[in-house]
């Protein structure tokens, strides 16, 4: 099983994917945690470059080559095998992420996106996508930077992120049989458990 952690800065993707990595695990599961950009040697040396805020020069193709060759590297080098050996994957942030700040963010036609992901993806695609959804960016980048996470993508305006949000609002409305949309401003528990008992259940299912 695939399954991907989605939202704007901020909105607890890394917390919950902690928090499901911990119970499957403790449940007997084999589960592989990862997050993009990165996850092999190679994507996080490119993710380096991506997050770091003094490239300013960058421009949005450049930006969304880079993202599609750390992600390719990520699938071939450590996802496929995971689920070839029936370990449950889950990923802060996949394709879904290139779509929403590349396109809906940057502007990038999606035809040109989606053109690019089907060559890095090969049409691979998660199981289950969480969505934790924050209807105020804003909220989500103080919470940044409270922990003094500051990148290049927390130094843009305002307006960047509310497109990023809007953008992954219509993704997952294409896409309701993959998408799980959850209120970011819940309580991390209250997440967690509505999470977790979503994912116990698809496995029980898919048995």
């Amino acid at each position: 099983m695939f399954i991907s952690f989605e939202g704007t800065e901020g909105t607890g993707k890394s917390t919950q994917i902690s928090y499901v990595f911990r119970e499957l695990t403790a449940l007997g599961y084999k589960v592989f945690k990862t997050h993009e950009p990165g996850g092999t040697f190679i994507s996080e040396e490119i993710r380096k470059i991506l997050l770091d805020s003094s490239n300013t020069a960058m421009t949005p193709i450049t930006e969304l080559l880079l993202y599609n060759a750390a992600r390719h590297q990520h699938i071939q080098e450590k996802i496929i095998p995971a689920l070839q050996d029936n370990i449950i994957v889950l990923t802060d942030r996949f394709s879904d992420s290139t779509i929403a700040y590349q396109g809906y963010g940057r502007g990038i036609g999606l035809d040109i996106i989606m053109a690019m992901d089907d060559i890095a993806t090969k049409g691979l695609r998660p199981d289950i996508t969480f969505l934790l959804d924050i209807n105020d960016p804003v909220i989500g980048l103080k919470r940044n930077s409270g922990i003094k996470k500051i990148d290049r993508f927390e130094l843009e305006e305002i307006e960047f992120h509310k497109r990023v949000r809007q953008g992954f609002l219509k993704i997952a409305q294409m896409d309701t049989k993959r998408f799980i949309i959850l209120d970011g401003n819940l309580a991390q528990g209250e997440i967690s458990n509505q999470i977790i008992t979503i994912i116990k259940d698809t496995i029980n299912v898919s048995k």
